[in-house]
């Protein structure tokens, strides 16, 4: 696989990889943790345990084969993910595709946390909410969803976000109790470190 604009590793398609049990425990895991829990967050929580987190890992985190998910958009900036598997250099990479542009933006990093941009919560629901059937890649609106959410460096979230991450969570296999528990780490986590400044161009806009 080739994407102009990222002209790094063995890139190869991963949607496929969205429905293995232990998918989301490796995706969404380390960010459930907001500092002040007493519980630990644990794979259970995305309805998986932690045979099928480390199976999974190892597909992930392969050198020679970096999963790639593509969430083109009907209107607009659509996104892409990509696990950077560079030995000595793993994490995971976030591009922003552009209509009428051929090469790829890269937005954001993740290596432990987040280093970049990032995204309001009202440009992840326009991204997530706008799939284009036309291309190959990820078109159901909830999974898109979890893939942009650690993108999130809003700290106005509307009160209704908890609920919307709930629901998606149980789209993707998570028991409703600990979709709920889930639903309420993430948000705190990703907003407790956020940085986006209002004043801010968008990333959506191109600019």
């Amino acid at each position: 696989m080739l994407i102009k604009g990222y002209d790094v590793g063995p890139l190869v398609a991963g949607e496929s990889l969205l429905a293995r049990l232990g998918f989301w425990s490796n995706y969404l895991l380390s960010m459930c943790s907001d500092g002040g829990c007493a519980e630990r967050p644990v794979p259970e929580w995305f309805g998986e345990d932690g045979a099928d987190a480390d199976a999974l890992s190892e597909v992930l985190f392969d050198p020679e084969r970096w999963p790639v998910f593509r969430m083109p958009a009907a209107d607009g900036p659509g996104a892409v993910v990509i696990y950077r598997n560079l030995d000595g250099d793993y994490g995971t990479d976030y591009l922003l595709t552009h209509p009428g542009r051929s090469c790829v933006e890269q937005i954001a990093s993740w290596d432990g946390d987040l280093s970049g941009t990032g995204l309001t919560w009202r440009e992840l629901i326009r991204i997530a909410d706008s799939p284009s059937f036309a291309a190959d890649g990820v078109h159901d609106t909830a999974i898109r969803l979890l893939l942009l959410l650690p993108l999130l460096t809003d700290s106005d979230v509307p009160e209704t976000a908890t609920a919307r991450i709930t629901a998606v969570l149980a789209v993707a296999g998570a028991p409703q109790v600990t979709a709920s528990i889930a639903a309420e780490h993430l948000p705190a986590h990703l907003t407790r470190r956020s940085r986006h400044d209002p004043s801010w161009a968008s990333p959506l806009s191109g600019s």
